[in-house]
């Protein structure tokens, strides 16, 4: 997703929270899914894809969430 390829990816563990459905990639449940998948992936955006990657992804955005983790669990002082 980062160089723009939207993934073909099956629905377990962090999937759905990464993959943006028709976005960034599909998700499957089956190997029929992941077939049908095959044939019409390249019809999903690169430049949407890497925009999505971007969004989520960021250094400067995760850092930021990361800090309001710690905010959170860290007592102020």
């Amino acid at each position: 997703m980062a160089c723009g390829t939207p993934v073909i990816a099956w629905r377990r563990g962090s999937v759905p929270e990464v993959v943006e459905e028709g976005i960034s990639g599909r998700i499957v449940d089956n190997v029929d899914d992941a077939v049908r998948a095959v044939h019409d992936i390249d019809r999903l955006s690169r430049e949407a894809c890497r925009r999505a990657f971007e969004q989520r992804f960021d250094a400067r955005r995760m850092a930021m969430d990361y800090l309001e983790v710690y905010r959170g669990v860290v007592p102020a002082g």
